[in-house]
């Protein structure tokens, strides 16, 4: 197996091990807690009751902020393996 081989095997899996972290913390903030808004509504975040508000407003702020995390570690990654712009 030759080194290009073994680094593009090795920028595969650490770009598939991204994706899936990325993928298992959109399924827990679009899934989830939406599931549980119920036994979340028993306490409050800005005076609303938090079920409501991580469905409204925190899964939202959750997903842009991974967007950015997505795509700055995918950048490092790129540029780890040689392959960034």
């Amino acid at each position: 197996m030759s080194n290009t081989t073994k680094s593009n095997e090795a920028h595969w899996r650490k770009t598939r091990n991204l994706t899936f972290f990325v993928l298992f913390i959109w399924f827990i903030f679009s899934m989830v807690i939406p599931w549980n808004a119920n036994a979340l509504n028993g306490s409050s975040f800005l005076g609303f009751p938090l079920g409501y508000y991580m469905c409204v407003q925190g899964s939202l702020i959750v997903f842009v902020l991974l967007i950015f995390f997505q795509n700055w570690r995918q950048d490092a990654i790129d540029d780890e393996f040689g392959v960034g712009e």
